[in-house]
């Protein structure tokens, strides 16, 4: 697997989420109206279309051919099956957890780097920040030209993350937990773990 896998899968729970909730259907359909992410897709993506690669570049910034070579990717190894009546790509939540749990910080390792300025990740985000008080001195961030703190600088899981999460703060919120996962002592792991489980569904 590649890591931009992570945070495509990632993306089709937070849809699929949403397909149950109407309220985060009309958050998501705002977010698809102010897409213009990808390379070469400068029209806007309808709701209808969000599952398809077109509609996955947009919102992610990854361009269409490694979306579908990573579904493919996901599926081949369980994370990830077709729906048998609308043929969506849908993530597989206990596959993707376990990975994360036993397997992710090994094959995509995490180590803070130089202060720089960016979108706060792992202990610092929003997700987690009151909920560990001595997660460390400095902030942790996703390196962002328009960030607007200052921390650690902690290489995010694929490039495009800094700007897919600004228009989703549930994604927001998953690779934030799994950059705890990633950084963490055993509390503070366990602790992000037990929050992506509440989130996912899985607890």
């Amino acid at each position: 697997m590649k890591s931009q896998d992570i945070l495509i899968l990632l993306k089709l729970i937070c849809m699929q989420q949403r397909d149950n909730s109407p309220e985060l259907q009309a958050e998501e359909i705002h977010a698809l109206q102010n897409s213009k992410l990808a390379e070469g897709v400068g029209d806007i993506v309808s709701f209808n279309d969000r599952y398809s690669a077109r509609g996955l570049a947009a919102v992610l910034g990854i361009s269409k051919t490694e979306v579908n070579a990573s579904i493919n990717r996901s599926v081949d190894v369980g994370m990830a099956i077709y729906d048998r009546i609308t043929n969506h790509p849908k993530a597989n939540k206990k596959a993707i957890l376990e990975f994360i749990i036993s397997g992710l910080k090994y094959v995509f390792p995490a180590k803070p780097a130089e202060m720089t300025r960016g979108i706060p990740t792992s202990f610092s985000a929003p997700v987690l920040k009151d909920e560990l008080k001595s997660a460390g001195e400095y902030k942790y961030v996703w390196p962002d030209v328009n960030g607007h703190e200052k921390g650690q600088s902690v290489k995010p899981l694929f490039k495009s993350v800094p700007l897919a999460v600004k228009q989703d703060q549930r994604l927001y919120e998953y690779l934030a937990l799994i950059d705890a996962i990633r950084l963490g002592n055993p509390r503070e792991e366990n602790l992000a773990i037990h929050i992506l489980e509440e989130k996912l569904g899985l607890s």
